[in-house]
């Protein structure tokens, strides 16, 4: 159904949506090529951020391409594999980008609470067994999702009140008790989100705890500093997932929950580029020296 049926506001969503989508790939994609060729960006936490960049980059490109085309087409459908597949490497790459934030905050946890370690216990074979971990995990927590998703038996009515193929959306659309797969679908979830989240509010306890220890005032913001970006991306990704995702009865046809969508499927990428950029001092000034290069 997408997000209107009205022409002239399906016109100005393509627009808005097509502005957003450019800026979030161009953003991402500057931020890959700052800390790859930026050899002072070269510490872990630049390695999870580019890590997060390309996750971004595929996680918009799953819904927001589609979602173009089917604003400027009437012809709105989408086959039951497409819908699948759309639906697989959403939850996939919205599990990994929950687990990297994670191992994120993870990182900024031995920075600050084991400074003189951190090096020893940061090492390269870590960070890449760190992010094999989480696309293995992801991998397979998203199979578990679909496939009691997609073994339940569709006899319509076949329109999806959503703009992309989504859990709960395609669970009201069953023919058939879902009650296993809403409990398998909120297991899951939970997983997914509370895992993840009780791991970064566990460090980041621990963090405010260190940092109270600094006995002035500049080296406790000094150290804050490096967090707020991370902070930010965390709080509004998962506040909005934990809304639509940790339920354990399937959501009702409700509009409002669509929009919802938009905050952790669309802007949460565009706002990670800028948030990352403008909060980051090492980041803007390696971005400044490669745009004196290029120009």
């Amino acid at each position: 159904m997408g997000l209107s049926s009205i022409d002239v506001v399906q016109q100005v969503l393509f627009g808005i949506f097509l502005l957003i989508y450019m800026f979030t790939v161009v953003g991402n994609i500057l931020i890959i090529i700052i800390v790859t060729v930026e050899s002072k960006l070269c510490s872990p936490m630049y390695f999870f951020l580019r890590n997060l960049s390309l996750t971004e980059i595929f996680y918009i490109s799953v819904t927001v391409p589609r979602m173009l085309k089917d604003l400027l087409d009437h012809d709105k459908c989408i086959s039951f594999i497409e819908c699948a597949t759309q639906l697989y490497f959403f939850c996939f790459l919205g599990t990994t980008e929950c687990f990297t934030l994670a191992i994120m905050a993870y990182d900024r946890y031995v920075a600050i609470c084991s400074p003189l370690l951190y090096t020893s216990i940061m090492t390269r074979t870590l960070c890449l067994r760190f992010v094999i971990g989480t696309f293995l995990s992801a991998i397979l927590l998203s199979i578990g999702q679909i496939t009691f998703v997609f073994r339940l038996s569709f006899c319509g009515p076949n329109v999806i009140n959503h703009f992309f193929c989504d859990i709960s959306p395609v669970l009201n659309l069953a023919c058939t008790d879902v009650s296993l797969a809403e409990l398998l679908d909120f297991i899951l979830g939970m997983i997914v989100n509370l895992v993840p989240l009780s791991v970064i509010i566990f460090t980041y306890v621990c963090i405010i705890w260190s940092v109270l220890k600094i006995s002035n005032t500049a080296g406790q913001k000094k150290a804050l500093s490096t967090c707020v970006s991370h902070l930010t991306v965390v709080g509004i990704f998962f506040s909005t997932t934990f809304f639509i995702y940790a339920r354990p009865k399937k959501m009702s046809q409700f509009d409002g929950n669509k929009y919802v969508s938009i905050f952790y499927s669309i802007l949460i990428p565009l706002l990670n580029p800028i948030i990352y950029c403008l909060r980051n001092t090492e980041v803007k000034q390696s971005m400044r020296k490669l745009l004196r290069l290029c120009y």
